[in-house]
């Protein structure tokens, strides 16, 4: 089955994961791969870097997940930062060879110093339809989104304006960045609806276990908010030690994973970080790991 045949059954459960860097050992996720494959989620998506870098080592890993004996599926991302047409084919055929045709159409972040994408696309709704276009349905389309809109929008208007194109290109399902803020969510989530967005929505799950990682994610990297109740948080906890920051974060995060579950969404996708502990231990607790 694919991603949006699944659900329409049910609520996905997923992960992602990075490439190491080229001089350090595969071995270690792979090791991270086993112990997300024992709680059977239906698909792990891995990323590469801008203009293809370290794709060599993001199709290894795509591999290693299609072909594990297990039903989990590989999403691989894709960007359209640097690529041209004709190798974006190429990379394409690739992935069928492999038996991967699940993407994750992106135009990418544009590194600094470059002026435009360097490549044959500047938007992903214009990549998607590129790969509607040369091989129409054997690939499942994703889109990405940004609840609290994309820092390089102009206004909320503009974004939604850009998912619906990216829809109407072909997109099969979208997956969201991360986002704190529930209540602002169900706001985007009620906008998008009315806008005639109406494909499913796989909600990205970042843990809260670092008050550091969290404040940088946030505001030095996605201009995303820190609600209130996150705030406070950070606060009350701010002196604590790592360890036991880390637990009331875990707990933070189990009660958000509620709050979006209780909102019908059709998909949680954890962002582990190249670990498994934190995101094992939060579907543990919230039942996740015995949906099946």
């Amino acid at each position: 089955m694919t991603i949006p045949e699944i659900m329409e059954h049910r609520m996905t459960l997923s992960f992602e994961v990075f490439p190491p860097k080229k001089d350090k050992p595969l071995e270690p996720l792979f090791e991270v791969l086993d112990r997300l494959y024992t709680v059977q989620p239906d698909f792990i998506s891995c990323t590469y870097g801008a203009g293809g870098s370290n794709v060599g080592r993001h199709m290894e890993i795509c591999r290693a997940i299609q072909e594990a004996d297990n039903p989990t599926l590989a999403l691989s991302h894709f960007t359209c930062i640097g690529s041209k047409k004709e190798d974006i084919k190429r990379q394409m055929r690739e992935c069928l060879d492999h038996g991967i045709n699940h993407i994750l159409a992106l135009r990418g972040d544009i590194p600094a110093g470059w002026e435009g994408t360097h490549g044959d696309f500047q938007h992903a709704s214009e990549l998607i339809g590129f790969l509607r276009e040369e091989f129409g349905d054997r690939f499942v389309l994703a889109m990405a989104a940004s609840p609290e809109k994309h820092i390089e929008a102009a206004t909320f208007a503009e974004d939604v304006a850009h998912l619906r194109m990216k829809q109407d290109s072909g997109a099969d399902y979208l997956t969201t960045q991360l986002c704190y803020d529930v209540e602002g969510f169900k706001r985007w989530l009620d906008w998008i609806r009315k806008a005639g967005i109406y494909i499913p929505v796989d909600v990205g799950i970042m843990p809260v276990l670092n008050k550091n990682s969290v404040i940088k994610m946030c505001l030095g990297t996605n201009g995303c908010s820190i609600p209130q109740p996150l705030a406070e948080l950070i606060s009350r906890h701010y002196d604590d030690s790592p360890e036991d920051f880390r637990k009331y974060g875990i707990e933070y995060t189990v009660k958000m994973v509620y709050e979006y579950m209780s909102l019908g969404i059709n998909g949680l996708h954890f962002y582990s970080l190249n670990k498994a502990d934190a995101a094992l231990e939060i579907c543990r607790d919230c039942g996740l790991i015995y949906r099946k």
